[in-house]
């Protein structure tokens, strides 16, 4: 199993950037998938952002030219830089590795606040 814990949430003004990172533990050698979902209130939880082993990365449509995700296998790690954040970024960011065998782990969460 994987254990997943996240930092680098908080509060930002419109316009400004955050960088979240995901420090995984256990079984790292064997992630396949590391991303970013975010989950707003009363909303279902979305994918942000995803970069597999082979580096292909996956963003979803509204953060597609504002936010870079990258990874670091060899440590287990994830990152997500965001920049140009705006108000409807405001969510619960959650770290998720998908290891090979479909194994699905998540962190904690870490909240983001953008203040218009």
């Amino acid at each position: 199993q994987v254990q997943l814990v996240e930092s680098g949430g908080g509060l930002v003004q419109s316009g400004g950037s955050l960088r979240l990172s995901c420090a995984g533990s256990g079984r790292i050698f064997n992630i396949y998938a590391m991303g970013w979902f975010r989950q707003a209130p009363g909303k279902q939880r979305e994918l942000v952002a995803e970069v597999t082993s082979d580096d292909v990365t996956n963003y979803a449509d509204s953060v597609k030219g504002r936010f870079t995700i990258s990874r670091d296998s060899a440590k287990g790690t994830v990152t997500l830089q965001m920049n140009s954040l705006k108000p409807e970024d405001t969510a619960v960011y959650y770290c998720r590795a998908v290891e090979r065998g479909a194994f699905v782990s998540w962190g904690q969460g870490t909240q983001v606040t953008v203040s218009s």
